[in-house]
């Protein structure tokens, strides 16, 4: 157990006991980071930046009582762009984030085709767009402009990217206490 300052105490998770994350909660962590990140952005006016719902088709609701709907079945209306956009330094921001299991390389399937189609129109109009990766068991977080992850995507026949692709073409996210995945920093070294 852990006893943070604000009094708040944690028990270690399922993943955390076993070493294993379940299909369901796998991307969850880094989410959860990302967003901690963007609140401290945005509490400190840094930047606006906020995950995007994902669109969905409400088909049947339960209401059991007046106080407590229940969505019992619902659908993607499509399929989403990407995780998060938002504003920075007077630039449109807009990303993906994956976490990825497998040490050697990142598979191609984990992003979609329609993302890096989303992602290169971004890079077109002029926004900053890029793909944050997340080899879980090496605990590193890259940063990949969206430029060089749709050249690679385009013009591969593999099924997965390379770590070492990562290593050159990717830059390693900071990380801190207050800002668990530092993104920004590696926007300031790129575009600032």
């Amino acid at each position: 157990m852990i006893n943070y300052p604000n009094g708040r105490k944690t028990c270690p998770t399922v993943e955390q006991k076993t070493g294993k994350i379940s299909a369901g909660g796998r991307g969850m962590e880094l989410e959860k980071e990302i967003n901690i990140t963007n609140k401290f952005y945005l509490n400190s006016d840094i930047a606006v930046i906020h995950k995007k719902p994902t669109p969905v088709t409400i088909v049947h609701v339960d209401y059991p009582r007046r106080s407590a709907a229940k969505i019992t079945e619902a659908y993607f209306k499509l399929p989403s762009t990407t995780d998060y956009n938002g504003i920075y330094r007077g630039r449109y921001i807009d990303f993906e984030a994956k976490d990825n299991m497998i040490v050697t390389a990142f598979p191609l399937k984990s992003i979609h085709e329609h993302q890096i189609r989303h992602l290169d129109a971004i890079v077109r109009h002029g926004g900053i767009a890029f793909v944050i990766v997340r080899f879980i068991k090496r605990s590193e977080t890259y940063y990949v402009p969206a430029d060089k992850m749709v050249r690679f995507v385009r013009s591969t026949e593999r099924s997965s990217i390379p770590y070492d692709w990562f290593k050159e073409n990717g830059i390693l996210i900071p990380s801190s206490y207050t800002k668990p995945v530092d993104y920004l920093k590696v926007v300031d070294q790129l575009y600032f």
